[in-house]
């Protein structure tokens, strides 16, 4: 009786936690690449705070936390002032971690959440997150802009970039540009191997593959059919869902430019992409709801008025 009586009390005390692991966890989550928090063009990080919670992520990516040179080209955009990380998550009441590693994968990067942050990964690139007791990785990547292959394709002058007029060319430029920077972030994922989900964000200074397609180009929204290889890595060799395209399949409807706000789609010196993104990986990942944070629509599915960045801001929710 006593051995019965102890193997009860075992499987009854047993059971809320089997069953809270069960439950499915449901997070929001953003990419934001916040051009120095504003500082950029004279902005108060209060708008950048007020993006945010437009949002009110769970956790949420920052790019470009330090304000940056005038001109910031491609022979020179070395930070010229502090992080303002800490102080959009002190108004936020979040945690945050500034990844202050120099390498080829970062500039000016931030990760923040409202769940405690447990530890960085070895190359600075992403940590792990405690959310209610599952092991949740998030990655924040600043890939290199130079060379911009989309402006090569299009004879868009940025530094002293060749031009191209082949898929081929662009591809292998690519490669070449964020290739390194790619190794480096395959390295620092192997520490998210066995968590619960794993998330990365970022401004990719590349478009997608899922973007750049025959259909696209027939409807004139990219110059050709491009197979861009950071998304395909992402995607095929990393197990990756691009959460805004699993929510907005068809490119030709639903773009999701986040590069530029500074310019117009019509203006012959610029070219309007989506190179800022929210990956996830889990099991039984679903992706509920995935959008565009910007000044306008229709470019942007919550708007906010003022925009303090030169990015739209990615954002999905999702359960697992």
């Amino acid at each position: 009786m006593k051995r019965l009586l102890l193997a009860s009390l075992i499987a009854s005390a047993l059971l809320p936690a089997a069953a809270r692991a069960a439950d499915p966890t449901e997070l929001t989550v953003m990419s934001f690449n916040i051009w120095g928090g504003g500082a950029n063009d004279g902005k108060p990080v209060d708008e950048t705070v007020a993006a945010i919670k437009a949002v009110n992520p769970d956790i949420v990516a920052l790019l470009e936390t330090q304000p940056e040179p005038d001109p910031c080209d491609a022979d020179n955009c070395v930070p010229t002032g502090a992080s303002v990380a800490k102080a959009i998550a002190e108004r936020l009441g979040y945690f945050h971690y500034d990844q202050t590693k120099r390498n080829p994968a970062l500039w000016g990067g931030a990760i923040l959440s409202r769940y405690p942050i447990v530890q960085p990964t070895a190359n600075d690139l992403g940590v792990q997150i405690d959310v209610k007791g599952r092991k949740v990785f998030a990655y924040s990547l600043h890939l290199p802009d130079f060379p911009y292959q989309p402006y090569q394709l299009l004879g868009i002058e940025y530094g002293p970039a060749p031009f191209f007029k082949t898929a081929d060319e662009a591809v292998a430029a690519a490669k070449a540009a964020r290739g390194p920077a790619m190794d480096l972030f395959m390295q620092d994922l192997k520490a998210a191997d066995g968590a619960d989900a794993v998330f990365v964000f970022g401004d990719f200074n590349e478009p997608s593959h899922l973007d750049w397609t025959e259909a696209v180009a027939k409807a004139g929204g990219q110059p050709l059919a491009v197979a861009w290889p950071t998304s395909l890595r992402m995607t095929g060799e990393a197990g990756f869902l691009d959460l805004f395209r699993v929510a907005n399949p068809d490119p030709v409807q639903k773009p999701g430019l986040t590069w530029t706000t500074t310019s117009e789609p019509s203006d012959p010196s610029d070219h309007h992409d989506r190179i800022d993104f929210t990956y996830g990986r889990a099991a039984g990942l679903s992706v509920l709801k995935a959008g565009i944070v910007g000044e306008k629509a229709p470019e942007a599915d919550i708007v906010v008025t003022p925009w303090p960045s030169d990015h739209r801001a990615s954002m999905a929710v999702v359960r697992f």
